[in-house]
């Protein structure tokens, strides 16, 4: 496993990410040697894919449209040197328009929405494209400091060719007033930051449709793409 660059990815403990202190390593990390089970399967596919897995709005219908501003986020993974990565199995979850999970522990008083279920997922093509069909997701309020809120954003997990080989981050919207002031964004060393935020991209807005976002994921050199632990 390649050592981790630190210029990139926000430190285990990050003292304004208060959940941070509770749960991150205070020892020295273990390397644990990958065994022949870890280094081949089981692997995710396209025959592990629904129809509309990739389009949010309406694979959690139950009965009419979610509510919401309609996007389109669309990008590439890639590795060192800009190669793309094709066959990346990706899935995102977020919160509804209102700023709510479809979860049991999310106890925001804001409405959920019973024709959307707030989660998705695709692989990537032989270019390392991949594209989801969704709504601008809210902010809402979290308990790390008083009147702490979330930017809008989306989390995304990565799964490579083996089942060890997963990643997990969060992409952002451009123009967010939050994050100036969001602790688990500022965790990250101040030039990696911009890599969490999509850019509007009128390429990928469909007309009259829903607008677009283009938001590439880079798993390894200079502009690697900040990940969680």
């Amino acid at each position: 496993m390649a050592a981790r660059d630190w210029n990139s990815h926000p430190p285990y403990i990050h003292e304004g990410y208060r959940s941070t202190i509770l749960r991150g390593p205070t020892k020295p990390l273990v390397p644990l040697k990958h065994t022949l089970s870890e280094r081949t399967g089981p692997v995710f596919g396209h025959d592990c894919l629904g129809p509309d897995d990739a389009d949010l709005t309406v694979n959690g219908r139950n009965g009419g449209e979610p509510i919401g501003e309609r996007i389109v986020v669309s990008g590439r993974v890639l590795g060192e040197n800009g190669r793309p990565l094709p066959d990346t199995l990706l899935e995102i979850w977020q919160a509804n328009a209102s700023g709510r999970y479809n979860h049991d522990v999310d106890q925001h008083d804001a409405p959920l929405d019973p024709n959307f279920l707030g989660a998705g997922r695709c692989v990537t093509d032989a270019n390392g494209v991949y594209r989801f069909y969704t709504v601008k997701p809210g902010a809402y309020p979290w308990a790390n400091h008083p009147n702490a809120w979330r930017p809008n954003h989306i989390h995304f997990s990565l799964f490579g060719p083996t089942i060890a080989s997963r990643l997990v981050t969060q992409m952002y919207f451009p123009g967010d007033p939050l994050l100036a002031i969001d602790p688990i964004i500022h965790g990250i060393p101040a030039g990696a930051q911009d890599r969490l935020v999509a850019s509007f991209d009128l390429d990928v807005t469909e007309a009259d449709f829903a607008l677009g976002y283009r938001f590439d994921i880079v798993l390894a050199g200079s502009a690697e793409t900040p990940m969680e632990d």
